[in-house]
């Protein structure tokens, strides 16, 4: 059977989220999600899985095709692997994103390991959410992304021990949605996985359109409970929102 995937939308715009946040990238957003966030502001599944205007299907070969004679690669800091979930996909990203030479920047929802060492080589950073049940709906939440982090620390582990010139420069981190809901408990949770992970945690206070969902006198009481234990957090709403991008 050929290998291929089905895409919502490809497009290049500022990146509103994370550690690498106003820069150029190439978004690839994937079809279909393993999970059903309560907070999701994302049209990543098409209109109509049967009516194929609403999405794209492509081979690795055409999908390298496509990218290489739409857009100029040397204006794009990384091509975004968004979605929905990539992950599902993850046999077809194994077989295209060699075929590439940019840096991949992988946005996911950290709870899908199938598979996941066959594309690790190939990509620069990974954006992890971290669901916290309170906000996302979400229930087993830490027992998956413990799982995540902890296959992505061994194959970096492994990759050093092989003295792969790029392990050091191959880069993780976390993003916490949060509302008013969050709990001591997911807190310390969150704090757990950094700390094991060595994670950079990004707090997201959860938008209500383009509207934050809370006061910015409960979001800096929130990022203090963090710092007060682990000082490597950072408080960054979805920026793109406030600047009225896509």
């Amino acid at each position: 059977m050929e290998n291929k995937a089905k895409i919502k939308e490809i497009f290049a715009s500022v990146q509103g989220e994370g550690l690498y946040i106003g820069t150029k990238q190439l978004f690839i957003r994937f079809c279909a999600c393993n999970l059903h966030c309560n907070y999701c502001d994302t049209s990543f599944m098409p209109d109509n899985i049967n009516n194929k205007e609403s999405f794209f299907e492509f081979t690795p070969n055409e999908l390298e095709k496509y990218i290489n004679d739409k857009f100029g690669l040397d204006t794009i800091r990384f091509i975004s692997l968004t979605g929905g979930e990539p992950l599902i996909w993850n046999e077809f990203l194994a077989e295209f994103m060699p075929k590439i030479k940019t840096n991949f920047y992988l946005e996911t929802n950290a709870t899908i390991t199938d598979n996941l060492e066959k594309i690790l080589p190939y990509t620069h950073t990974i954006a992890a959410d971290i669901k916290l049940p309170s906000c996302s709906g979400i229930k087993n939440s830490f027992e998956l992304h413990n799982a995540f982090f902890n296959k992505v620390k061994h194959y970096k582990i492994d990759c050093a021990v092989h003295n792969h010139y790029d392990c050091d420069a191959k880069k993780v981190f976390a993003k916490i949605i949060f509302d008013n809901a969050i709990t001591d408990e997911e807190i310390d949770n969150c704090l757990y996985l950094g700390k094991t992970y060595g994670l950079e945690l990004i707090l997201q206070p959860k938008m209500n359109n383009y509207e934050l969902s809370v006061t910015s006198e409960f979001m800096i009481d929130t990022f203090n409970k963090f710092t007060e234990k682990y000082r490597n957090v950072r408080l960054i709403p979805q920026v793109h929102k406030f600047l009225d991008i896509e």
